[in-house]
């Protein structure tokens, strides 16, 4: 690779690029693992220790993957992403659904990030209805790829992400099934 190619700002949007898909792969696996923890999702895996590393891990993995992802666009000569856009979502003049989305999932994963480490100061239920905002999250950064993302140009990579988004929506239905069935009905009358 030669320095004119990194001095032209190729070397940003690769970064850009590998770090985003990155980043939502491991929070894919993050989803996946925690919802393989719930005992009446996956029940033969919520007592697997691996799981639960796995969980932990992909969790610590995608805030780096992420943060990088984020300074890389900065950085991106032609993209012209500023702080701003980082904070308001929905106000870049191109792209602004697919980045909006973007700078959407970042904000929500920073909540979520915040109830994790506060989750000794929050109630059973707080800390669930912020810990599940993951979900929304994810959604919100899987529409920014697949909107925003060049590399889904690709189709084993666009086949992939819709396979892997379509698990996490079976798993999730199958989680609100679970909860829908779980609680008790009242007698009207």
């Amino acid at each position: 690779m030669s320095l004119d190619v990194l001095r032209a700002g190729e070397t940003a949007w690769i970064v850009a690029r590998s770090t985003g898909v990155a980043s939502l792969v491991a929070l894919t696996l993050s989803l996946l693992s925690g919802m393989a923890l719930r005992p009446k999702s996956l029940a033969w895996l919520s007592t697997n220790r691996a799981i639960s590393e796995l969980h932990s891990y992909a969790t610590a993995l995608w805030l780096p993957l992420g943060i990088a992802h984020v300074i890389a666009i900065l950085l991106d000569p032609y993209v012209k992403v500023g702080l701003l856009d980082l904070l308001v979502p929905f106000a870049m003049p191109y792209g602004t659904l697919a980045i909006g989305l973007g700078t959407l999932s970042v904000q929500l994963l920073v909540v979520v990030l915040v109830a994790v480490w506060s989750r000794t100061r929050l109630g059973r239920g707080q800390w669930l209805a912020f810990h599940r905002l993951s979900y929304l999250a994810f959604a919100a950064a899987f529409l920014h790829g697949i909107l925003s993302g060049t590399d889904l140009a690709y189709p084993w990579l666009t086949g992939t992400a819709w396979v892997v988004a379509a698990i996490l929506v079976l798993f999730g239905l199958r989680r609100i099934a679970h909860a829908l069935h779980a609680r008790p009905l009242t007698a009207s009358g």
